[in-house]
């Protein structure tokens, strides 16, 4: 690593979940482009392979692994393989998310209730935890969790979502607290509304727009590359004595 470049990430393993498109697409594609090798996970394999080939056509180093955080075995699989071919882990990203209902609390039901918890608290839970552990036995690492202005102030019917987010931020706070002492940094990016398909539903509906719109200083949606940049800040040495924060990153949304 280069000692004169805070943010050079060479020799850095990097995991992204929900790497395929948007946010964690273009977190995937910087932190290959500070040189880490990142491995792009989400659901389906193809999405991956699709952004590691343009990764590797940039001339970055990536791989693509599936995994569906809401699968206890699938986060182990995961996590095995990575340290078997890797045999160290510096950087994760939690990123995935699921936002399965849109509409008022009162209605939610099980299920909806039930994915949301799955993914966006357990799911990172022990992503964290076994990355965690990864890291712990090479010294150090980094996370990162991605949740959302939402998890400080409830989005409008958006409410599992917004609580499960609010819970990801507290859970950022009590990994950083207590794997200081392992040399690993917790740290959380709050994002505000964003032009991908996961928040289709609310950027794509005008009425909404307005609505969020009218409480953004900079009276626009950020695009996903916005989100990259604090990410790399987080990951690396420019960072180093950085944990346990939440950085808000939605245009002025919480201040407007």
């Amino acid at each position: 690593m280069n000692k004169f470049n805070l943010f050079d990430l060479t020799g850095k393993i990097a995991l992204v979940t929900g790497a395929s498109r948007g946010i964690g697409e273009q977190i995937a594609k910087l932190l290959a482009q500070s040189g880490a090798h990142v491995i792009v996970s989400s659901r389906k394999v193809e999405g991956c392979q699709t952004v590691v080939d343009d990764i590797i056509a940039d001339g970055g180093s990536a791989q693509a692994i599936p995994c569906h955080i809401g699968e206890m075995d699938q986060i182990e699989s995961i996590f095995s393989l990575i340290k078997e071919q890797h045999g160290k882990l510096d950087i994760l990203v939690n990123n995935a998310a699921a936002n399965p209902y849109f509409g008022h609390v009162l209605d939610t039901d099980l299920g909806a209730f039930q994915k949301t918890v799955d993914v966006n608290i357990r799911g990172y839970f022990f992503m964290s935890v076994i990355g965690a552990k990864l890291m712990k036995e090479n010294n150090g690492g980094a996370i990162v969790n991605v949740a959302s202005i939402n998890g400080v102030i409830p989005g409008d019917f958006q409410g599992i979502y917004s609580i499960t987010k609010a819970a990801v931020i507290s859970m950022t706070k009590t990994f950083a607290k207590e794997c200081a002492q392992f040399n690993i940094r917790v740290n959380a990016l709050l994002p505000g509304g964003t032009d991908t398909k996961f928040a289709s539903t609310l950027v794509n509906n005008p009425k909404i727009l307005e609505q969020m719109l009218h409480h953004v200083p900079m009276k626009r949606i950020a695009q996903p590359e916005e989100m990259a940049g604090t990410v790399l800040y987080l990951v690396s040495n420019a960072s180093s004595y950085t944990t346990g924060t939440a950085i808000n990153v939605d245009g002025g949304y919480l201040i407007g």
